[in-house]
This record gives structure tokens, sequence and C-alpha cells, in this order.
């Protein structure tokens, strides 16, 4: 592992400069991913058809993470490359925690960096605190950025790279008769030229393919029929605190669990530039949100004490996949696909690495923008999504539900962390983005620990039932 988290920093850039376009970069490869740019060597269908006069339109509606990785993939591979975006100076309510693995893998310059937390704090519901970072080996840290920088910076690039950015909101798609594989979908949408205030003109776009990148509330999901899905609320405040306060969380972030901040995620205190983002979320108690962010803010309080609020944000989160999510040439990703983990309630890393994906898999199946593509090519993004990163769904999904269904279990949840052989366990799969294969002894004495901490958890649920009957 530690080759793995030493070869994450081959080639990275200390400013935030594009590059000059160049599909067949020289770059090294960086972890155990190829660095992007890379020169993509593809057979398609023999029936899939030529594309004449010109190269393969796609469409990226939505410029987060997801849409910036698209954009920036597809342009590089010779597709003619279309990205809208409404919000250009969006700043998504995100605790922003990206693991050490997306800076090298997606060639991230070190200064959008606002913080490198080494160290962190699980508190449980009676507020015992227990240290979690003792593992990390010196040059590991998981990021702390600010989505309206990472989100433009991911943009900008994608434009240097040839993609057309325009700031605009999309409305609806006409989409092709059934069967027909070559005809174009018109998009409508809504063109802005940058002014507050502007109304805006109304236009459309021919493309051959779309990829929905326009989050929890994807009007091309819609578009499609892919379905709902249950989703959460999360609820932030960004707060500037004096700084002999700020040298508290100069590299450390706060999670609180409890029924008191959420009855189903948690509460927590994340680091930024020179402030601190305060913030929790809930599926289960959305009209209740507000209470429990005040909760959170007490559960700080003395740590954040004279602090000045600068923004209040609130966005929906999805909490598990769509129960569809293509159709056609048309595909989902991101927080739109549905791609946001139980338990950590993580989604930068996986938007961007879906919407990467299934651009590769267009420039694949078009042999870099030169034929038609089908269902059947961005079929293939999605079987790859989900054989690589369902078994990393699959146990946070678990993990929720055996430890945050209430305050017991939420205590034995931090007892565990205290555990090393946890820390190390978690922070590997954290930084690195793999089910990490364990030491068989350290698993047999880790499952008796857990048994032994759910055990007492369930003890002090009911001793505490017999006072409050």
């Amino acid at each position: 592992m530690a080759s793995i988290a030493l070869k994450s920093f081959v080639g990275l850039r200390r400013h935030s400069a594009v590059e000059s376009p160049n599909f067949t970069s020289q770059s090294k490869p960086i972890s155990s991913f190829p660095s992007t740019p890379r020169t993509f060597r593809v057979l398609a269908a023999k029936t899939s058809p030529k594309v004449a006069g010109r190269n393969l339109r796609v469409a990226v509606i939505g410029g987060g993470p997801a849409g910036g990785a698209a954009a920036e993939t597809l342009a590089k591979g010779g597709v003619e490359t279309f990205l809208i975006e409404r919000k250009m100076d969006n700043c998504k309510p995100c605790g922003g925690a990206i693991p050490l693995c997306m800076v090298g893998e997606f060639d991230l310059p070190l200064d959008i960096i606002d913080r490198r937390v080494t160290k962190m704090k699980m508190i449980s519901p009676s507020n015992v605190a227990v240290d979690i970072g003792q593992t990390l080996k010196p040059h590991e840290y998981i990021g702390m950025v600010r989505r309206e920088v990472l989100d433009n910076y991911l943009r900008n690039r994608a434009s240097e790279n040839g993609a057309n950015v325009i700031n605009g909101l999309f409305l609806k798609m006409d989409s092709p008769v059934k069967g027909d594989g070559t005809s174009p979908y018109v998009l409508h949408y809504t063109e802005y030229d940058g002014k507050a205030g502007g109304v805006g003109v109304k236009k459309t776009l021919e493309v051959d393919a779309v990829i929905g990148a326009d989050g929890a509330n994807s009007r091309v999901a819609k578009s499609i029929d892919a379905g709902d899905y249950e989703y959460a609320i999360a609820f932030q405040e960004r707060i500037k605190i004096p700084d002999d306060k700020m040298v508290y969380y100069e590299n450390l972030a706060e999670m609180y669990v409890g029924d008191d901040v959420s009855p189903d995620f948690y509460g927590w205190v994340f680091p930024k530039c020179d402030h601190v983002a305060v913030g929790t979320g809930t599926v289960t108690h959305k009209g209740d949100i507000k209470k429990f962010q005040l909760a959170t803010r007490n559960r700080a309080k003395d740590k954040i004490l004279g602090g000045k609020i600068l923004r209040v944000e609130a966005h929906p989160i999805p909490e598990h996949p769509r129960p569809r999510r293509l159709a056609g040439r048309v595909a989902l990703v991101g927080d739109a696909a549905g791609y946001v983990t139980k338990c950590s309630g993580e989604g930068i890393y996986f938007a961007a690495k879906s919407g990467r994906m299934c651009a590769e898999a267009i420039v694949e199946g078009s042999e870099n923008g030169k034929r038609m593509i089908n269902e059947g090519d961005l079929r293939n993004y999605l079987e790859k999504w989900d054989k690589t990163y369902w078994p990393t769904y699959k146990v946070l999904d678990i993990l929720q539900k055996v430890f945050y269904r209430s305050n017991p279990a939420r205590e034995a949840f931090v007892e565990m962390c205290a555990d090393e052989y946890v820390q190390k366990m978690t922070f590997d799969s954290y930084l690195y983005k793999r089910v990490v294969p364990g030491n068989p002894w350290e698993d047999l004495k880790l499952a008796v620990n857990t048994i032994g901490s759910l055990v007492r958890a369930n003890a002090l649920k009911q001793e505490m039932e017999k006072i409050g009957a």
C-alpha cells in the first residue's frame, strides 16, 4: 500500500494553470490508475456507422466534478463536446473531502486544496471523542476543497482542451424515435451572458449523445424516465471563526454522531481555507434539518465561539442509484445517477470518476469521435462501474444500517473506531478507493470486538429504555 501511496504524488503540479490540449500526453501513470490524458486503442462495432463530415457530438449537462471530468475526457478524445452549466459560481453545500488518489488520478494542482486533513475526531452521542489518523503515513491526507474552486478548475480545464462551455439552463430534450440509432437529440436550453439578472435567450442544440451530470434534481433523468430515489437533505453553514480557534482546525476535521445531530447520518466540522464548514444531513427527518444543524453547532460551540456565518447552503443528496441510469444514447453520472455512498455521504470522487468512465466508453465506442455510438457502448460504462464499485457501496450501506440505528449503536461505532486496525483499513480503503483485503487474524479479533461493542450497546439501550419507562 505504501508503494501505491507514493506513486500518487508522481508528477503533481503546484499551480493550477491549465495545460495546452494534447490527447497523447506523456504523463506518467499515477497510483494504480493510468494518468489522463490517455490514448485509447479501440474497436467499434462493425455495424456502427461512421459520422459523415464531422465528429461525434455529445452534450454534458451539468458542470460539477462529474460534468467537468466527462467534458475534458470527451474533448481530448476527439468528440465535439458541449458542457452546459447554469451557475458558474455555484457553491454546493458539500463537506468538500476528497481522497488522496483523486489528487493524483485527476492531476489536481495542490493550490486548489484548502486543507490537508491528517487528524479526525469521531465524537459519540455522549461526547466521547476518539482520535483518528494515527495510521496515516507522512505523505497521506484527506484533501479539503471548496466546490466552487474545484468545479471551476475542472470546467476551465475541459474548455482549454476543446470543450464548448455554455452558461445556460437545460430545459428539456426531444429524443429520436425508439429504434432510430442515428437521428440527433434536440436539447432546449436558455443561454445567459453571465450578467446578473439576465433573462437569457432560448436556444436549441442537436447532439448525438447526452451525459446527464446535473445533480440530484436531474432534468436529464426526468427526460429518460430514470425513476426516483430516496434522498437526504444536507444543510451546511460556512462560519468564519477567530484565528486562534482556526488553528485548532488547521489539519483536523470533526464528525459528530447522535440522535441530536441526525437520526441517520452525522454532523461535521470541516476546515476550509479561512473558515470552517459546519453541517449535517438526514433522510428520515428532513423537516427537522435546522434543528439538527443547531445541535451540531451546539456540540462544537466552544471551538467555534465568536464565529460569523458567511453562507448558508442546502442541497439534496441521493441515497442509492436510480432504477434506470441509461436509455438509448443518454447516460447518467454522479449525483444524477445516485452515486453517493451511504455512511460517509461521499460523492465528489465518485462523481468525477463516473463522468470520466462514461466519457471513456463514448470515446472508445466512437473510435475517437469518428463513429456513432449506441446503447451498448454506454452499457459498457455501467457494467464496469458496477463491477468496480458495488462492493464499496454495499459495505458502507451495511455499516450505516448497523451503526447509525440508535445512540447505543453509535457509541459502539465510535468505540470501534479507536482500534488501530480499524483505522488502517478505513483510511486505506478511503484514500485509495478499494475494499482492502484484511489480515485474517486481525479480522477475527475485529469481529469479536465489534460483537462485544454491539452487545454492550444493546444492553445500554435496554437499560435506558427501563429508565424511560
